[in-house]
């Protein structure tokens, strides 16, 4: 209704712009016919003055008379141009407003229909969105039948009607229909701490299986040397890469950056990145692990968890890196209290960061007891039991689901999916209690 209305506002302008010339060349025609019969007249005054009066009398009448004639076209072109230039004027000025008024009418039209686009979701079920931002939809159930909208992530179109391809959430950007999947593969983000696969040795550089849609590339200049040199790598060197790693070895390292095709690449010029070993593999859904500044976690039992960004978590025996680095976390706490503890505390992390250079690549595994293995077997059954619940992987979450799985005396027993049920509730039990939930 309100185009409607602007747009008969916009005609009745129109109308009056019309009127407003039809007076102007009306008025025009008559100044006109009024001078040409003036000037008629004039002319046949001069021809009857021209029959009876003498040579003399006609020559000075015709020499005044042409002067007239003269004036009066003047005035005729001068009013003329006058009238036109009116004309120009107001035709200019209803050009104007007529735009200025469509621009405003456009603007205000477009907005009102942005609006409308927006509240559509919400209360039109016909012309506009069928499901609210972050409602679940399935695979080929129908999101909205207005053609105004595009397609991205996760939806097709079909005669005029977006369609939902994947099971997921309904997500809105301005006019951008998308549906995020519930479950899908890993998408690489640069500074992520992964956990990968060996897959490939090739040409100065491995593919990295990290669970993504693309195999990552780990380049021989990316990683540490045995020892902690620090050098350009030769060709010496990429004979030596199967040595280094080889087809499925597991390690841990961080996304340096994405390609323009979206695989990652990664680097393991760090301490804390490197071959994997006295320990076990666990894969859950990339969703439910929680980013944070920290994913290497040590655990009650002498166990140290790599929680992976995408799905891959390692759990292993602690090693004397990680016990060190825990002491030196507390140790500088107690400085004030042992003088000296601080140079002797960097001389220990300095020859351990040695030893363990040399360890990185290493393919023995260290003696590990069976209390530990017990340990990390539990470790691991419970965080397939939060998986299991779709509850997010963090240490508080582990240490309680491990707190609560210590009623169970039998490992095999926490796999069940009863049991693991009960682990869930129990995590989600003690966060209500503390208040986190």
């Amino acid at each position: 209704m309100e185009q409607n209305s602007v747009l008969s506002l916009h005609q009745i302008k129109r109308c009056l712009t019309v009127d407003l010339c039809c007076n102007i060349f009306t008025s025009f025609t008559t100044l006109i016919s009024s001078h040409l019969i003036a000037l008629l007249f004039n002319l046949e005054n001069f021809q009857l003055t021209n029959t009876k009066s003498n040579k003399g009398t006609a020559r000075k009448s015709a020499h005044r008379t042409p002067s007239a004639v003269p004036d009066i076209v003047i005035s005729l072109l001068g009013t003329m141009s006058d009238v036109i230039s009116v004309i120009n004027r107001n035709e200019f000025w209803s050009n104007g407003r007529l735009e200025q008024d469509e621009y405003e009418s456009d603007s205000s039209s477009g907005s009102e229909q942005e609006h409308d686009i927006e509240m559509s979701g919400a209360h039109d079920s016909n012309g506009g969105i069928d499901h609210q931002d972050g409602s679940i939809v399935t695979p080929g159930e129908l999101i909205t039948d207005d053609p105004i909208w595009m397609k991205g992530h996760g939806t097709y179109f079909l005669e005029n009607k977006t369609y939902s391809s994947v099971v997921g959430t309904v997500s809105r950007v301005n006019r951008l229909l998308s549906v995020l999947p519930l479950k899908s593969r890993y998408i690489p983000e640069t500074g992520d701490h992964i956990v990968g696969r060996i897959t490939d040795v090739g040409n100065r550089r491995w593919k990295v299986d990290i669970g993504a849609k693309q195999y990552a590339v780990l380049m021989l200049g990316s990683v540490n040397l045995p020892g902690g040199v620090l050098r350009r790598k030769s060709e010496t060197d990429e004979l030596q890469m199967r040595n280094f790693l080889k087809e499925g070895d597991l390690l841990n390292a961080e996304v340096q950056s994405l390609f323009q095709d979206g695989s990652a690449s990664l680097h393991t010029r760090s301490l804390k990145y490197g071959k994997l070993r006295n320990g076990t593999f666990v894969q859950v859904p990339s969703s439910l692990i929680v980013r944070s500044k920290n994913h290497t976690h040590n655990l009650p039992g002498n166990v140290t968890i790599i929680l992976g960004v995408n799905g891959f978590v390692w759990i292993r025996k602690s090693s004397k890196m990680d016990l060190s680095g825990k002491t030196t976390t507390t140790g500088s706490g107690q400085s004030d209290h042992l003088p000296g503890s601080n140079n002797a505390m960097s001389v220990s992390i300095t020859r351990l960061e040695e030893e363990s250079s040399w360890e990185i690549y290493s393919d023995k595994n260290d003696t590990v007891t069976v209390s530990v293995r017990q340990t990390i077997t539990r470790y691991a059954n419970v965080i397939k039991a939060l998986a299991h619940c779709e509850l997010g992987i963090t240490e508080p979450r582990i240490i309680s689901a491990y707190e609560a799985s210590m009623a169970y005396g039998n490992l095999g027993q926490l796999i069940e999916s009863e049991t693991m049920e009960s682990l869930g509730q129990d995590v989600i039990n003690s966060e209500k209690m503390r208040g986190a939930a």
